[in-house]
Order: C-alpha cells, then sequence, then structure tokens
C-alpha cells in the first residue's frame, strides 16, 4: 500500500516536471518570434519576478500615527464648521420665508380690519336704523321707556330725588 502512495506521488511530479517543460519550450518559441518579428536595434529584455510580502509585518510608526491623528481633527474641525454654517445659511432663509409670510398675513388682516370696520360704520348709521325702524312700524321712545345697562340717566326721561346720609361730626 505504501509502495503505490510513493509511486503515484513520482508520477505526479515527473506529469509537473513535463508540464512545466512544455510551458518554458511554449514561451521560447514564443519569444523568438516576438524577437523575429521586432524591428528594431534594442531588443526588449522580460524579468520575471515574484513577490511574497506575506511574511511582512507593518512596523507602528507614532510620528505618522500622531499626523493622521490631527489631520482626523482638523478635518472633523472643518467638516463641523462647514456643517454650522450651512444650518445658520438654511436656517437664515427658512426665517426669511418666515417673515414674509408673516408680513402678508399682517396685510391680509389689516384689509380685514378695514372692511369689518367700514361695515360697522354701514350698519351703526342712525338714519339707516331709523329708516329701518319706521319700515318695522316702529317710533321713537317716549319719555322714561329707556332704560340704560349702564344705570346712567337719560336727559329725557323722570329723575327720582335721592337723598344721602350725612357722616356724623366727632
Amino acid at each position: 500500500m505504501a509502495t503505490q502512495v510513493i509511486a503515484s506521488n513520482g508520477m505526479m511530479t515527473a506529469s509537473r516536471k513535463s508540464v512545466e517543460a512544455t510551458a518554458a519550450e511554449r514561451n521560447l518559441s514564443l519569444f523568438a518570434q516576438q524577437q523575429r518579428a521586432r524591428r528594431g536595434p534594442t531588443p526588449e529584455v522580460f524579468f520575471a519576478k515574484r513577490f511574497d510580502n506575506s511574511r511582512l509585518v507593518k512596523a507602528a510608526d507614532p510620528q505618522r500615527v500622531r499626523e493622521m491623528r490631527t489631520f482626523a481633527c482638523a478635518m472633523a474641525m472643518l467638516f463641523a464648521l462647514v456643517m454650522v454654517y450651512g444650518w445658520q445659511h438654511f436656517s437664515s432663509i427658512e426665517y426669511g420665508y418666515r417673515v414674509e409670510s408673516e408680513k402678508q398675513q399682517v396685510v391680509q388682516l389689516e384689509e380685514q380690519n378695514r372692511q369689518l370696520r367700514l361695515t360697522e360704520a354701514q350698519l351703526g348709521d342712525p338714519a339707516r336704523i331709523d329708516r329701518m325702524a319706521k319700515h318695522l312700524g316702529l317710533d321713537a321712545p317716549r319719555p322714561g321707556q329707556v332704560v340704560r345697562p349702564d344705570a346712567s340717566v337719560d336727559p329725557n326721561g323722570p329723575v327720582l330725588a335721592q337723598m344721602t346720609p350725612a357722616m356724623p361730626l366727632r
């Protein structure tokens, strides 16, 4: 059993070597064809280099780390300043729109107030009220018929005499 494994490993290495040899022969023939096809005095030289960087370890550089931290802090501060500027700028634009909206609302309310005062003046016109009263069959009030809710005295009505008690002297 062990002899079979050894024999098969030998055949694998032999077949691998034959594949590499045929690849090398093919590469040489291609290179020869390129040299024949080329014009000019200088031949081109190709070097195949294989690098294995898997065993390399990056060394810590405290100065570079400090520079990167400083750069990161500076960029963070710059970003914060740009964001604050942008926030202020867009807030000022928003407040400008609000102010314009409030101005339009004030103008609208002033116009509405003017219309309401005009309507009140038209409705409170004594000649209009008198015409409407006569149309409804009403006439002028008689003396003493009007009672004011604020308890003021009607100059056309009868007046009762009132007496206030005097304060005793001491």
